[in-house]
């Protein structure tokens, strides 16, 4: 079959990544995630994409172009996640590879994402995908 990149827009659309979104945020709710997309998308111009074989979601990404001090313009990758029962397909390299043609596209000087300390595959991935390890993270729960 053949897959495409697609961005999410429609609220069918948006609402047919939830499964594979909650694969990585167990956290969203359901019934939150349409209204949580949508302000993050008019807030922050968030995008929503995904690889879709068939009917189905086979991997989703949420993505930012935006600028700092510290990185000029950049491209943040919010979320990328591959559905459980697609891993190891090549989809992730099929949005990969679209999401660094975005960065490109839209002049960005970097490309950015954040990653859990134990997501190990992930980490192999981006390293294997040209990206390095550049900073820590710290947070704190308000």
């Amino acid at each position: 079959m053949n897959q495409i990149v697609k961005n999410m827009e429609t609220d069918a659309e948006i609402m047919s990544t939830f499964n594979t979104f909650k694969q990585l945020r167990p956290h969203l709710l359901e019934g939150d995630f349409l209204e949580r997309i949508k302000r993050l998308q008019e807030t922050y111009g968030y995008h929503l994409v995904a690889v879709i074989e068939g009917d189905e979601v086979k991997a989703a990404a949420g993505y930012r172009v935006t600028e700092s001090l510290a990185w000029g313009k950049y491209f943040y990758v919010d979320d990328l996640i591959t559905n459980e029962g697609s891993r190891r397909k090549g989809y992730a390299k099929t949005l990969w590879d679209w999401l660094i043609e975005q960065a490109k596209g839209n002049e960005c000087e970097q490309f950015h994402l954040d990653s859990g300390v134990h997501r190990f595959d992930a980490h192999r991935f981006y390293l294997k995908g040209g990206l390095d390890i550049t900073c820590h993270h710290f947070q704190m729960m308000l």
